[in-house]
């Protein structure tokens, strides 16, 4: 899969969770904390699925 994949899909996610939590009231320091948790979490994990693996 690529990075860019990785990323569109991370928007939509961290798009959809943001709606809810304004939804449900939550407050936005949380819902900033939350964001910038999901946006570390997601390079990391695309990072490490994208990466090109050295050939043996």
């Amino acid at each position: 899969m690529s990075f860019a994949l990785y990323g569109v899909g991370l928007l939509v996610l961290i798009g959809g969770l943001v709606y809810v939590a304004v939804l449900t009231h939550v407050a936005s320091h949380w819902i900033i904390a939350m964001v910038i948790i999901l946006v570390g979490a997601g390079l990391m994990a695309a990072v490490n699925n994208t990466k090109q693996r050295d050939p043996r």
